[in-house]
């Protein structure tokens, strides 16, 4: 009797024991699944990353100034509207901001260097000239290019801005900010990290650039330029050749 009440307390111990062995592995799995889950801290970004990203920026206005362009030849909706909102990026986020950044920390230490000198002073001057097209503009759109002398007036100052800053934005990115590197050192370079971030965040708030980002999506979407795939030419079936016998 005694034997069959020392089986059955053992049992019940051994559940109990089990029983705890199993919560204490369920709640460590509980906790490492909820840390894999948690989302990592954004890494932090480069200067030069972030002058090649706030390029890519640049580049989707760039398309839009595109699509403004050829609804302006054929005076089809939308497209004043569309340039008046990206003009105003142009100017605040472009202009005001990146160039600047590009003129107070990355054109003087060419400068001083003696390098990239030839290349340091196109640079500038074409941001001069961004800027002057900019302020052609930007009345244009305000106005509502209305009549056909002032639609083909912001048409020809669009298609002066997109095509200077195709291959402006595409030198920097090559040769002038690889160069870069060369001419600061690590500690230099990430006080130029965080004089950007800190640029951005006073001006723009804490996500400035993805603030920007979204300005410029919805503009895409108002003239249908958004979806990626559209732009993604159909196959083409190759030419039938003749043979002859």
């Amino acid at each position: 009797m005694n034997d069959k009440r020392d089986v059955s307390r053992g049992r019940r111990d051994f559940l109990k024991r089990g029983g705890a062995v199993v919560a204490v592995v369920a709640m460590s799995q509980s906790a490492l699944f909820a840390g894999a889950a948690a989302p990592a801290s954004a890494p932090e970004v480069s200067p030069l990353e972030d002058l090649m990203r706030e390029h890519g920026l640049l580049s989707r206005i760039l398309l839009i100034y595109d699509e403004v362009m050829r609804r302006l030849q054929v005076n089809a909706p939308g497209a004043t509207a569309a340039a008046a909102g990206a003009a105003d990026i142009v100017r605040r986020f472009v202009e005001d901001y990146h160039e600047k950044l590009e003129e107070e920390h990355i054109f003087p230490r060419f400068e001083k260097a003696g390098e990239q000198a030839d290349l340091v002073k196109t640079l500038l001057a074409q941001h001069q000239a961004g800027r002057r097209l900019t302020d052609a503009i930007m009345p244009l759109v305000e106005a509502g290019a209305r009549t056909r002398l002032a639609r083909r007036q912001l048409g020809e100052h669009l298609r002066l801005f997109t095509r200077m800053y195709g291959p402006h934005k595409a030198r920097e990115d090559t040769v002038l900010f690889p160069a870069l590197h060369g001419l600061v050192s690590t500690s230099e370079y990430d006080a130029m990290g965080n004089a950007f971030e800190d640029r951005e965040r006073a001006l723009f708030g804490e996500h400035g650039f993805e603030t920007m980002v979204a300005k410029i999506a919805d503009i895409e979407k108002r003239l249908g330029i958004y979806d990626l795939p559209r732009f993604t030419p159909r196959a083409q079936r190759p030419a039938s050749r003749t043979v002859f016998s």
